[in-house]
């Protein structure tokens, strides 16, 4: 077992450098959704959509 961590453990650590802003914007886009799908969400589901899409517009220049 610790020559597994031994090698897993800067994997890990390599994994960590990447930048927040460059690793969202590279894997996700704007949430966009039909006025009937729009109408069908949780107040819960709303409010994470619209985040997520805040947080696009802020790191990424996403448009409305």
């Amino acid at each position: 077992m610790g020559k597994g961590l031994i090698l897993v453990l800067p994997l890990l650590v390599a994994a960590g450098c990447t930048t927040t802003k460059g690793g969202f914007c590279a894997v996700s886009a704007p949430l966009r959704l039909s006025v009937k799908a729009v109408d069908a969400l949780s107040d819960r589901e709303a409010r994470a959509l619209l985040a997520h899409n805040r947080k696009g517009q802020e790191l990424c220049g996403w448009r409305p």
